[in-house]
């Protein structure tokens, strides 16, 4: 297979042109099946931020095409990656929402000459799988550490950890415990969960029968996360005073309705919120609102689709349209910019987005809609899991 990928792409490199009047992104992301509103929310962010900023830069048109990755499959992701350079003739990579699927595609990178922006996947080791990855969403260490010191300021002593067993749930309860400890708490036990767990009354019966006085979860959005958070209600965490605290993953905008006033108060840490209040990020949600179709459906994947766009429009800009991923992704290396988030940055040595990390609590507004309210700002915060892995 990598002996027909160099041939194929040797072709595809030596027949096309150095210069293109229309560059091709290709996008790979859950488009159908279970996350497809994941999906939904990448083409929102990437519609909008067309709508705002035109789609050509320069002379040259940018071109969007999108394949289907319903679950996290690495195989199918590295065989799509491969159908876009080749076929497609893609001088761009993006989207991306699982981390075994944007793993499984970074090693055609440099073969292909093309960067990757990771509109999603949130585990921090992706960037150091090759020199062309650049990452514009977030990592649950970044989200997840912050939320350990909350614990210890609001005096809590003991917690019991819950994630999902794959890569970012890993680092999540990794990030949670290290710094937890580090400010003198206790973490009792740590329970990892398949990810096609969707009956969480056993884990929640451990998590009564722990002592511990709350539970710090990560899972992915979606389906799941929905479940979870209907479970700890249901099974009477919430009235027995045991606090739920977690990434900004549990409690997504579009799964605010349906959790209802069960949702009210919980506290999470994360990079993004629909409510946040800039004219920045008015201006996004009113673009994007419109090109999801229903605005309640808008969620964080949305504005890492946008600033990943806005990472690309400044690579084509920087390399005139040439195929020529180095110095792409040599260009936005220290990139600093407003993003309906607020400030962030592409750090000139890990190629990851620093930004500030918020505290939100569930709150209900005077016309019934349910916001993620930021009540406190984590300011310029890097990415801690690639500094732990040093």
């Amino acid at each position: 297979m990598k002996t027909f990928f160099i041939a194929a792409l040797a072709t595809a490199l030596l027949t096309g042109t150095a210069l293109a009047d229309t560059i091709k992104v290709g996008v790979i992301g859950p488009f159908s099946g279970p996350f497809a509103l994941q999906g939904k929310n990448f083409q929102a962010g990437i519609q909008a931020y067309q709508a705002l900023n035109g789609d050509s830069v320069g002379d040259h048109k940018v071109e969007i095409v999108y394949r289907d990755v319903p679950q996290a499959d690495p195989a199918q992701s590295a065989a799509l990656a491969q159908e876009l350079v080749v076929k497609e003739g893609v001088q761009y990579l993006a989207g991306f929402y699982f981390t075994p699927d944007a793993m499984a595609a970074a090693p055609l990178l440099e073969q292909a000459n093309v960067p990757m922006v990771i509109f999603n996947a949130a585990t921090s080791a992706i960037v150091t799988k090759s020199p062309y990855v650049v990452r514009t969403s977030f990592t649950t260490w970044q989200t997840s550490a912050p939320m350990a010191k909350v614990a210890k300021a609001k005096g809590i002593e003991k917690v019991i950890t819950v994630v999902s067993d794959y890569g970012p749930g890993v680092d999540a309860e990794t990030a949670f415990k290290t710094t937890f400890e580090g400010e003198g708490g206790t973490v009792v036990e740590t329970i990892r969960m398949p990810l096609s767990t969707n009956d969480f009354s056993p884990i929640m019966q451990r998590v009564k029968d722990s002592g511990a006085q709350a539970v710090f979860a990560f899972l992915p959005s979606g389906p799941t996360t929905l479940g979870f958070v209907k479970s700890y209600n249901e099974n009477g965490l919430k009235d027995a005073g045991v606090t739920l605290l977690a990434p900004g993953d549990l409690t997504q905008e579009s799964d605010l309705p349906a959790l209802g006033d069960s949702a009210l108060g919980l506290l999470t840490t994360f990079h993004y919120a629909v409510s946040h209040d800039s004219p920045e990020n008015k201006a996004f949600v009113e673009a994007a609102g419109k090109a999801i179709g229903n605005p309640a459906e808008l969620s964080f994947p949305a504005v890492g689709a946008f600033d990943g766009m806005h990472v690309i429009y400044k690579m084509i800009e920087a390399t005139g349209g040439k195929q020529d991923a180095k110095a792409a992704v040599d260009a936005v290396k220290g990139l600093a910019w407003t993003s309906p988030r607020g400030p962030v940055e592409i750090d000139p040595e890990t190629r990851h987005i620093t930004q500030n990390i918020y505290l939100r609590e569930v709150e209900k507004t005077a016309d019934g809609t349910y916001i993620n309210k930021e009540i406190q700002t984590f300011e310029k915060q890097g990415d801690p899991g690639l500094a732990a892995a040093k």
